[in-house]
């Protein structure tokens, strides 16, 4: 049996003019700031208007860990969102754009895939509305005005050994992760160790994703603190006066995006922190106008439940003051028999003793979400090999643990095969079951609150970090940082830190490398393990197979 690829079903689409896909929501077209016909940012004079209207009800996608089996969260996104539309139901989704790092690397794009698809695909993969370019410029200004304030007298006293922040680039590139700059003379500047992460895991896209309005983004972006004097008291954004002119560059990205599924339904595509190095989330702004404007809006948080879906629950909606009123896990047939044991070469051949063995990671993801207070179903993304036996065993052991499967073929069918999915969610969503509640209150001290996502989440015996560590989270308790969540910064692959350890280890310990305090964004990050803030490209990145062809069109993006 052959298929299209998802490029290739991309080029097919029946798009409709953006126009249309914003008068379903009720967005006149003064309110549309297109991007050519298909893709359009909503205004904030729009946006501002909408408060006083009653939310909608609110879905998160998240997964098991993420396997070279795929999992298909994204387009189990768009396949529900299709889904409810099908069914009569007023439905948008919300996803994150795509960083350039991946799409060239090895993780591919995050548009969906099969016929659960966002277009254009090509775009939203590449440089879509340019809200990248203008999240790199701003925080690569502030970087040339730190260096700049130093190079004119340093009024301000920043200790050069203290500068803690870092330049960012949307790519990947490991050369980058420790430089040294200013080299070649006076007229350069003074040297110092510097280094690049990737744009993804900026505050400045953090600050983005969690700002409420423009006033808000301001504010927050002065809150980052940039360096420190010698006494050890920050410097902070605002004092080199660059809050002002980062604002101006954030200003049009600010604003969400608008595009559409295969299905025509509407799509809010905006903001792209990493769930493994950032908090994962589509914008507070995208999501809070979709609720406003949308029955039901459905979005998904990164990587696992463990990175992403702990992130939505205890970073954005304690910052936003939204709840989720269920929750779909994604999982597959064959990531269970990778955490089974079986190789991926083999994953072709049925092997129920092996999804049986693998589905404890699936397991713990559920219990971990339901401790939220939310309901929770289970999604299971149909490949063509899977057989009857193992889906039946992912449904039964998913039973034993007090919720259900449902299997979904949306990849092959569209919102077809998304039909008792998308009903059973409206249901759980309609029902009122959801109390949610934030893992750990504001109050609990920094430290502690780490071990409760390490003990609770990642079910650890302990959290290592040494004495350094502990002393400047103290410091920041006492600098009065102690009420922020934290944002954990691990591998993706396990529940530990270890990325070869799969399925649902317990008995390790979490390493503490290294704390960041991002003061503008508002939460801590704490980085765990070998995970790195700037990646490298694989042995043979997807850039190898991406170019144009004869009729210029663009080949190997998936």
């Amino acid at each position: 049996m052959s298929f299209k690829s998802d490029i290739e079903i991309a080029r097919e689409a029946n798009k409709k003019p953006i126009q249309e896909i914003g008068a379903k929501l009720g967005i006149g077209s003064e309110y549309l700031l297109p991007y050519g016909h298909d893709k359009a940012k909503v205004s904030q004079d729009f946006i501002a208007n909408l408060n006083g209207r009653e939310d909608g009800k609110l879905i998160l996608v998240t997964a098991i860990n993420p396997t070279p089996a795929g999992e298909g969260k994204t387009t189990t996104t768009v396949g529900l969102g299709d889904g409810l539309n099908r069914i009569g139901k007023n439905a948008a989704i919300c996803i994150r754009e795509a960083s350039l790092g991946p799409c060239f690397g090895m993780k591919g794009g995050a548009a969906g895939g099969g016929y659960a698809q966002v277009v254009p695909m090509e775009e939203m993969n590449l440089h879509f509305t340019g809200d990248f370019h203008a999240i790199t410029s701003a925080h690569n200004l502030l970087s040339a005005m730190i260096d700049n304030h130093i190079y004119w007298g340093n009024e301000l006293e920043i200790d050069e050994r203290r500068i803690v922040w870092r330049r960012v680039m949307d790519m990947n590139d490991r050369a980058l992760r420790d430089i040294v700059v200013s080299l070649g003379g006076v007229a350069n500047g003074f040297p110092r160790q510097g280094g690049f992460d990737i744009t993804v895991a900026s505050e400045v896209m953090a600050i983005l994703c969690l700002a409420n309005d423009l006033d808000d983004l301001q504010k927050r972006l002065g809150d980052i603190i940039v360096a420190y004097r010698r006494d050890r008291t920050p410097i902070y954004a605002r004092d080199i006066n660059a809050d002002g002119a980062m604002t101006v560059l954030l200003k049009d990205a600010m604003q969400p995006n608008l595009v559409q599924t295969l299905e025509n339904n509407p799509a809010f595509v905006h903001g792209g922190p990493f769930a493994n190095i950032a908090h994962g989330c589509n914008s507070v702004i995208a999501t809070k106008t979709a609720l406003k404007l949308a029955d039901y809006v459905v979005t998904e948080a990164g990587f696992g439940a463990d990175l992403g879906a702990e992130k939505f629950m205890d970073i954005k909606c304690r910052k936003a003051g939204i709840a989720p009123d269920a929750v779909v896990i994604v999982a597959t047939v064959r990531a269970m028999k990778m955490n089974g044991g079986v190789a991926k070469a083999d994953l072709g051949e049925e092997n129920v003793a092996a999804v049986e063995q693998g589905c404890p990671n699936l397991g713990r993801h559920i219990a971990n979400v339901k401790s939220f207070g939310v309901p929770v179903v289970v999604a299971i993304n149909h490949f063509v090999t899977d057989t009857e036996a193992e889906i039946k065993a992912v449904k039964d052991y998913v039973e034993s643990q007090g919720s259900e499967a449902i299997l979904c073929q949306h990849w092959e069918k569209g919102s077809e095969g998304t039909v008792e999915l998308a009903t059973r969610v409206a249901e759980l969503a309609d029902g009122g079951w959801s109390s949610f509640a934030p893992l750990y209150p504001d109050e609990m001290p920094l430290f502690e609150k780490v071990e409760t996502i390490a003990k609770r989440i990642y079910h650890a015996d302990e959290v290592l970090a040494d004495k350094k560590i502990r002393d400047q989270l103290r410091a920041w308790e006492e600098a009065g940082y102690g009420h922020l969540p934290i944002c954990m910064a691990k591998t993706q692959y396990s529940f530990s830190t270890d990325p070869n350890l799969r399925g649902a280890p317990t008995g390790h310990s979490v390493p503490v490398r290294e704390v960041r305090l991002s003061a503008g964004a508002g939460f801590i990050v704490v980085i765990c393990g070998e995970i790195m803030t700037m990646p490298g490209l694989p042995r043979r990145p997807s850039a190898e197979a991406i170019m144009l062809n004869a009729e210029g069109e663009v080949e190997g993006l998936f």
